[in-house]
């Protein structure tokens, strides 16, 4: 046993001792240690902060903002700031409808007026707005004579406008769209509502009934080919374009007279 403490002093000659141990050890400084203290002698009005051992993460801050009230990261504008400039700029409900007062008004002198030299540009557009009023009007007028035509009339429309935009496209070398063909046969079918308001007022079976139908055919055929001829720029075959005009406004006349 004596041999036994003999080797383990001479195993390892060290200069700690116990008497070190009150001293600070482990590399941290020899100053005086704050936890050391009896309780009620801690200086709180200093504030403690992180002394950890190097390489350590020290810990998070603590969230001070409010709960579920997030920050938002961006502030979006307000609508009337995006659209202040949008609606001035913006066209006019019937514009984009395709609906243009002025322009009906044109289209209607123009058909009223056979001489009146038609504006090409104008008469190119496809505005049904003017037409669809007239065939109302048309199938009123008729109702009032006791005459309850309105599928007949829209059923010919559609027939009429069919065979004229084929007509017309081997005629023309520029080619037409079927919305021009049927606005400009709606347009002119506006002679033919005077005629059947005639017919309101007195029998068209009579001669009279017969040469104001014949005038009222005319009047229809004559300003309709004037109007694809300055359309499409058909120079010399008005009447070419007149013919099947003529014959499509014939049938509405047989359905005001009969």
């Amino acid at each position: 046993m004596a041999g036994f403490d003999n080797f383990n002093t001479d195993f390892y000659q060290s200069s700690y001792s116990v008497d070190d141990q009150n001293q600070a050890g482990y590399g941290y400084s020899n100053t005086e240690d704050p936890y050391s203290k009896p309780y009620g002698q801690y200086d709180y009005s200093q504030p403690m902060g992180y002394t950890g051992a190097p390489g350590m993460v020290p810990p998070q801050q603590p969230y001070t903002g409010q709960i579920f009230q997030p920050t938002p990261a961006f502030t979006p504008a307000s609508p009337q700031s995006m659209y202040s400039s949008g609606f001035e700029d913006e066209p006019p409900l019937l514009e984009e409808l395709g609906i243009n007062f002025d322009h009906i008004w044109q289209k209607t002198l123009t058909v009223l007026h056979p001489l009146k030299v038609a504006d090409g540009s104008i008469m190119n557009e496809t505005d049904l707005a003017g037409p669809m009023v007239f065939c109302l009007a048309f199938g009123a007028t008729l109702l009032l004579t006791g005459k309850i035509q309105f599928g007949y009339v829209y059923g010919i429309s559609a027939i009429g406008c069919l065979g004229m935009y084929c007509l017309l496209n081997l005629m023309s070398m520029t080619g037409v769209s079927f919305g021009c063909v049927a606005s400009v046969l709606g347009y002119c079918l506006l002679p033919m509502i005077i005629l059947s308001s005639f017919g309101v007022l007195f029998s068209l079976q009579g001669m009279m009934g017969i040469i104001i139908t014949a005038s009222i055919i005319g009047w229809c055929s004559f300003s309709a080919s004037k109007i694809f001829i300055s359309a499409l720029a058909m120079d010399g075959q008005q009447l070419l374009v007149a013919y099947p005009c003529a014959l499509l406004y014939g049938v509405f006349a047989l359905i005001s007279v009969f």
